[in-house]
């Protein structure tokens, strides 16, 4: 017996039953591959702690840094749990296998001022700019991620409620909300640009091209490069950099850390609490900077 079979099974289970994106299956099946290769033409007879640990070797030795790593054991635990649930393995090939060491990456986050000169960057007196203000408008007031900017539709958005249906990962719905600022520039952008960008074709997204169709993720990131240039932000400036920094704010505002998970909706609030990492690393910066015995005096 080999391993194809029943990752095949599974890949198809997140597919299908599960509802994951096309991207995130394809990821799957790529980290399983490498099980698969290390495995070997013959194959073992189930998954077990020794293939596990081999791959992980396999990995390293081949200069697969620790995130990748992880990201790979990730995978087999999915599938291992998947194969319990089957009844097609007996017990846990992960229970002995010591995790890859790896320091957690503190996500980039935009000052307040550098967000509010992000947002007035685009030329608004344009219809490419008033489009683009709503969309930089909407990932701030939101904290989406631009695969659900994308996704957005005209039947999601609840405008007088100041707020929008947003479908996240796993198929798993929330209600995001949106300010007087977002509110008043997706209003601008449905009233004054959208129909004349949509008048020879029918579109269902929030956000379309010139060209009637839905905005794609490429172009987004694109625009907010662009903006960012505008705006004098040297760093490199992406959607999700709207996303760290519109959790971050909330933090620092005061927010409870389980609002801020069902604001991101994040799954585990295990995802959340790196945004208090990044709160103590800005205040560290700031008293550095800032305090008369601070490092930076």
């Amino acid at each position: 017996m080999t391993l194809e079979p029943p990752i095949e099974a599974f890949l198809t289970f997140l597919a299908v039953e599960r509802g994951l994106a096309a991207s995130t299956v394809e990821a799957y099946a790529r980290d399983l591959a490498g099980l698969v290769e290390t495995a070997g033409p013959a194959g073992p007879g189930e998954l077990d702690a020794e293939l596990v640990r081999r791959h992980l070797e396999r990995m390293q030795a081949r200069g697969c840094a620790a995130p990748t790593r992880t990201r790979a054991l990730s995978a087999i635990a999915q599938l291992a749990r998947w194969l319990r649930a089957q009844g097609l393995l007996a017990g846990d090939p992960l229970e002995s296998i010591v995790r890859p060491r790896e320091r957690r990456r503190v996500p980039h986050v935009l000052a307040h001022a550098e967000v509010e000169a992000l947002l007035e960057a685009p030329d608004t007196a344009t219809e490419l700019g008033v489009r683009d203000r709503a969309i930089l408008e909407t990932l701030y007031a939101a904290g989406l991620r631009v695969s659900e900017l994308v996704n957005l539709r005209l039947a999601g958005l609840q405008l007088e409620q100041h707020a929008c249906r947003v479908d996240g990962k796993g198929r798993r719905q929330r209600l995001a909300p949106l300010g007087e600022p977002a509110v008043a520039w997706l209003q601008r952008w449905l009233g004054e640009v959208r129909p004349r960008w949509t008048a020879h074709g029918e579109s269902d997204a929030v956000f379309v091209s010139r060209r009637g169709g839905g905005v794609t993720r490429q172009a987004i990131w694109y625009r907010i490069r662009h903006h960012a240039r505008q705006a004098g932000i040297r760093q490199r400036i992406t959607p999700h950099g709207l996303r760290h920094s519109f959790a971050t704010h909330l933090l620092e505002g005061g927010a409870d850390l389980r609002v801020l998970q069902e604001m991101l909706g994040h799954a585990d609030i295990g995802t959340t609490e790196i945004y208090t990492h990044v709160s103590r690393e800005r205040l560290r910066e700031v008293v550095e900077r800032a305090h008369p015995r601070g490092a930076g005096r």
